[in-house]
């Protein structure tokens, strides 16, 4: 999985007692169309019908060099969206196809935004408040496994998992369970590289049990929250980073409250605030 770059700065809680580290995301909006160049996008376009294909058939139907080819070829099997095929014929040399990875099928289609919208707006215009919210729940989840895969280093995020156990196992290839904290600055990365504009701001010191907070700076999906009043993409989006995660994570601060960014923290910090607002001065 591809990460970003990020700076740090450190900072203070309002209080002034819990030392915090923001971690911010450089411009990340360009690292998508960094990775897949337009003359990149057009040898996807030429794999699509899912014939593999040799280097020589792809110079003569992109009408480039080979040189110019093997550039492209090597560019996207380095990021996945292309895998090479070992064809041996004969005694001779064996040479190479080049074939559609799953990742590169969904790069190289055609854009959904508008089947996306057309979809999102006959779901929450269902009459029957229980049909739709139990498909919005089920969307979710089905998004937080995928999500979880691909934490757990499947980056296509298609790994088969069992309905009945938890969607994110949080292991190390070594065997040791990822911290929280750790799982959110894996996914803090992946919602930068999918043009998600997202940081964590993560506690420097563990006082008061304080987990980090994922802040999303600018809404995903603004032509599916376009209904003013409309709390479904929130209700989504925390059971999908809950899912994901692995642990419940509550939306704490809402664009649509009037703050200046959504922020998603868990329940563990939620109680701590809680408790704090709660005791006498």
């Amino acid at each position: 999985m591809a990460t970003s770059s990020s700076t740090s700065e450190s900072t203070s809680d309002p209080t002034g007692e819990r030392p915090i580290s923001v971690v911010t995301s450089r411009a990340q909006t360009a690292v998508n169309a960094a990775v897949v160049r337009s003359v990149d996008r057009e040898l996807l376009l030429c794999l699509r019908s899912g014939e593999p294909k040799a280097i020589g058939d792809l110079t003569k139907q992109l009408g480039v060099t080979a040189t110019a080819v093997r550039q492209r070829v090597e560019r996207l099997l380095e990021v996945g969206l292309i895998a090479r095929e070992k064809v041996v014929a004969g005694r001779g040399r064996p040479t190479y196809h080049y074939v559609l990875t799953p990742a590169g099928y969904r790069r190289a289609g055609a854009d959904a935004t508008e089947l996306a919208e057309a979809m999102w707006a006959e779901i929450v215009a269902i009459s029957e408040e229980d049909t739709r919210e139990k498909l919005i729940s089920a969307i979710a989840s089905r998004l937080g496994r995928q999500f979880a895969a691909a934490l757990q280093g499947d980056v296509d995020g298609v790994a088969v998992h069992d309905e009945n156990k938890p969607a994110c196992s949080c292991q190390k290839n070594g065997g040791d369970e990822d911290t929280f904290q750790e799982r959110m600055q894996r996914l803090t990365s992946m919602l930068q590289t999918k043009e998600i504009s997202a940081s964590l701001i993560e506690v420097t010191s563990q006082l008061d049990g304080v987990l980090p907070v994922l802040d999303i700076e600018a809404c995903p999906y603004p032509s599916l929250t376009a209904a003013a009043g409309d709390r479904s993409m929130c209700r989504l989006e925390e059971q999908m980073l809950s899912e994901a995660l692995g642990e419940d994570v509550h939306l704490s601060s809402c664009r649509m409250d009037g703050d200046s960014c959504c922020q998603f923290s868990t329940k563990s910090d939620n109680d701590t605030n809680s408790t704090s607002n709660s005791e006498p001065g």
